[in-house]
């Protein structure tokens, strides 16, 4: 398996461990289930390739209509937080330069997220970790759309915060993390042999 499907297999794997399993995005199944998510992993490694890459992927999204979202890959660079964080600026801008307001909307995600006003340990963090870097360019239409039919669209965000309280440690880590999974199962397995 080459590098590019090890890493669309590892968001897919958080796709349906954490976003879907948990119910983070109460509309991410749908749109999951019938292929109308896209993963593009980047290839980028400054923030100008990046930012010709998100363009590109939004240009994609305008002339394809089938596809209802897309997630850009970000494994080749912005792994400190900070850094990812300030690219997020750029990312605005590139969406009002093009007149992209209203059009396209831009979630991002991040292994080491951290809302503000938040400790690096604080659970509800984790609704927007990921294995990489994702800027995830969601259609406006759509998101509206799919807060229309929410009965509660506004309690989305506190009901995944007492989700991630609720969750013991280990199994948090499993889902979020693949690596943590397999260590810690052999860890366990390791332990009951003895």
């Amino acid at each position: 398996m080459n590098d590019n499907r090890k890493i669309i297999s590892r968001v897919d794997l958080w796709i349906e461990k954490a976003v879907i399993g948990l119910d983070l995005c109460p509309f991410a199944n749908s749109v999951y289930q019938k292929d109308k998510l896209r993963c593009v992993v980047s290839e980028s490694e400054n923030a100008n390739a990046l930012m010709l890459e998100l363009y590109q992927q939004c240009q994609y999204l305008i002339e394809t209509p089938e596809i209802e979202t897309t997630l850009l890959i970000i494994p080749h660079q912005l792994q400190d937080f900070a850094d990812f964080n300030q690219i997020l600026d750029q990312v605005d801008a590139l969406i009002e330069a093009y007149e992209w307001v209203g059009v396209f909307q831009i979630a991002s995600f991040h292994p080491m997220y951290q809302f503000k006003n938040t400790r690096t340990d604080d659970r509800e963090n984790w609704s927007n970790r990921a294995p990489f870097p994702i800027l995830h360019i969601l259609r406006e239409f759509s998101v509206e759309r799919c807060l229309s039919r929410h009965p509660n669209p506004d309690q989305i965000p506190e009901t995944n915060i007492q989700t991630l309280r609720a969750m013991d440690t280990v199994l948090l880590k499993r889902i979020f993390n693949p690596d943590y999974s397999q260590k810690y199962y052999k860890f366990r397995t390791k332990f009951y042999r003895n």
